[in-house]
């Protein structure tokens, strides 16, 4: 563009949209990553427990219209009977492997879906808010597409974890266990974000308690802690999934105020004996 064009041009370059180019360049590369980890054994051992657990979560989810952001390999929509159901990605190659009874989308970003308002009964995200830099945003263009009494599926690292504390103490070394450019969110500030939104947060579950250990070996030799782990430290799992309802706030109906009728008649006095005649 010459410098006259850029003269004429209504259009201003900010800062703000040099931080959304940049965020939208960016956004392949870490789907990318994401699915590259997804393919080393802890990614492997990660999928097997949130499938497991999704399909549970979604079996009994009524409805006509079912959204699956990210993960497009991996189908956690199979296991519900929605007529329509749609898997969205932001990565160029999606990989899809799993799946035939949904429809594929290829999107820019998950901060802008391409859906009317109101127009989806479920919302599955994995991970979805961890990969993204706003997700804020996510969660307010969630809101807006999801039906009042909707619900909405969130799956996130526990940073009250193995996994957790091993990514805080390697990352400032450069050793970080988890995909790269993932935000942990914990769960009690994912829940204060759904009460905001006016959602109900439904009861949680954790899962994956097994070490970090970056091969299939250690991982097998830790097998027994699943089981441990579920009944003694349940909130210590390196994955979370919890589940919400969307409310819709409204007035309370009240009845109307009947008032009482006012004659204008004031009722006789009743004469009463009090005394004895006195006869002369």
């Amino acid at each position: 563009m010459s410098e006259r064009q850029k003269e004429e041009s209504p259009i201003i370059e900010t800062d703000a949209v040099r931080a959304m180019d940049a965020a939208l360049a960016r956004a392949p590369d870490t789907f990318a990553a994401w699915g590259a980890w997804l393919d080393s054994p802890p990614g492997r051992y990660l999928l097997a427990w949130e499938q497991a657990a999704l399909d549970d979560a979604v079996v009994d989810v009524f409805g006509y219209h079912a959204l699956q952001c990210g993960t497009p390999g991996q189908d956690f929509l199979r296991s519900n009977r929605m007529p329509h159901r749609i898997v969205a990605h932001a990565g160029s190659d999606p990989g899809l492997v799993a799946g035939t009874n949904h429809s594929l989308l290829s999107i820019d970003q998950f901060e802008e879906l391409p859906f009317a308002s109101q127009s989806l009964d479920l919302v599955v995200l994995p991970h979805v808010l961890e990969m993204t830099s706003d997700p804020h945003q996510v969660l307010r263009e969630v809101d807006r597409v999801l039906r009042p009494e909707g619900r909405l599926i969130v799956t996130g690292f526990n940073p009250v974890s193995l996994w957790g504390l091993r990514e805080t103490l390697g990352l400032p070394l450069g050793s970080g266990f988890l995909p790269p450019q993932s935000r942990l969110i914990s769960l009690l500030r994912l829940r204060d974000w759904l009460r905001l939104l006016s959602y109900t947060p439904d009861d949680s579950q954790h899962g994956c308690f097994r070490p970090a250990c970056s091969s299939q070996r250690w991982l097998d030799r830790f097998a027994f802690t699943e089981r441990a782990g579920d009944r003694w430290w349940p909130i210590l799992g390196a994955v979370y999934l919890q589940s919400a309802i969307k409310r819709l706030p409204g007035m309370t109906l009240q009845g109307p105020v009947w008032r009482k009728r006012f004659s204008g008649r004031v009722p006789a006095p009743v004469a009463t004996h009090r005394g004895t005649c006195n006869r002369g």
